[in-house]
């Protein structure tokens, strides 16, 4: 069964103002897999646990239709309210029972979202409503996050470590199926054709307010504020604090440069 952590609207807010849009690196490769495997007409995009939209959007110059299914209606909802998109819709649904014919769908993909799903029963599905020679593109990034700043980066490493281990309480077991790059679920796809890569670095810009947007995000935080609400808020707080000290900036909209590790599953429905 598709766990549900992500349903509180405030939640879903941050998740579309602080979650990240899919590099571009990453995304050319899953459309290169996608034309060498299959070929176009690209037709069907399917995102699954899409969040606030944030991998189904770019997906929508590609394809004819995409569509974009998360357990949150308070998600959805917030996908929902950015216009301009006329080829993309949302629903509410799991990635274990999808409303689509057999054999329609081009490309389903779930970024930061497959260790979410009851691994058989979504194996099945995909297998179900994926055309021959359909491909799946599972992407996410590990909890392997570097933070530089001039000659700082030592002490903003420490900080954002030691907020990890104030969370690791409150993480789902779950969780632990994205931090091993999704390792088991690879295993568990049936094709001969498939691929996993571990690491890819991706270097991007973001303000420290960013960051700790991007912190009260995680599901871990989150279950940390419901159970301690004075003591999550307090830890971002000091957070902040001790991150403008260090880069010995006053402004929250300071820059850092925030590295990420990506990993990919990819995989094609045989014929």
């Amino acid at each position: 069964m598709t766990e549900r952590m992500f349903e509180e609207k405030q939640h879903a807010s941050l998740y579309q103002k602080y979650r990240f849009d899919p590099p571009d690196e990453l995304k050319e490769l899953i459309l290169q897999y996608l034309d060498k495997k299959k070929g176009k007409p690209h037709q069907l995009a399917v995102d699954l646990g899409c969040g606030t939209g944030q991998t189904s959007r770019p997906l929508t110059a590609y394809f004819e239709q995409v569509v974009g299914i998360d357990v949150s209606q308070s998600q959805v909802e917030q996908a929902r309210a950015v216009p301009g998109f006329p080829n993309l819709s949302y629903r509410v649904g799991t990635a274990e029972e999808l409303p689509f014919p057999d054999g329609s769908v081009d490309l389903l993909t779930a970024a930061s979202a497959a260790h979410w799903f009851d691994a058989e029963r979504f194996i099945k599905e995909a297998t179900r409503v994926l055309k021959p020679r359909g491909c799946l593109a599972l992407f996410g990034y590990g909890d392997n996050v570097k933070i530089h700043y001039e000659s700082c980066g030592d002490q903003l490493n420490n900080i954002y470590e030691e907020v990890k281990q104030i969370l690791l309480p409150y993480t789902s077991s779950k969780v632990t199926g994205a931090n091993s790059k999704l390792k088991d679920l690879f295993e568990a796809i049936p094709y001969p054709d498939k691929e996993r890569i571990e690491i890819i670095p991706i270097k991007q810009q973001l303000s420290i307010k960013n960051v700790i947007g991007f912190i009260q995000t995680f599901s871990m935080y989150q279950a940390y504020l419901r159970a301690d609400p004075s003591a999550a808020t307090m830890l971002l707080e000091r957070t902040t604090s001790r991150i403008l000290e260090e880069m010995k900036v006053s402004s929250t909209e300071a820059k850092v440069n925030f590295i990420m590790e990506y990993f990919y599953v990819l995989a094609c429905k045989p014929e």
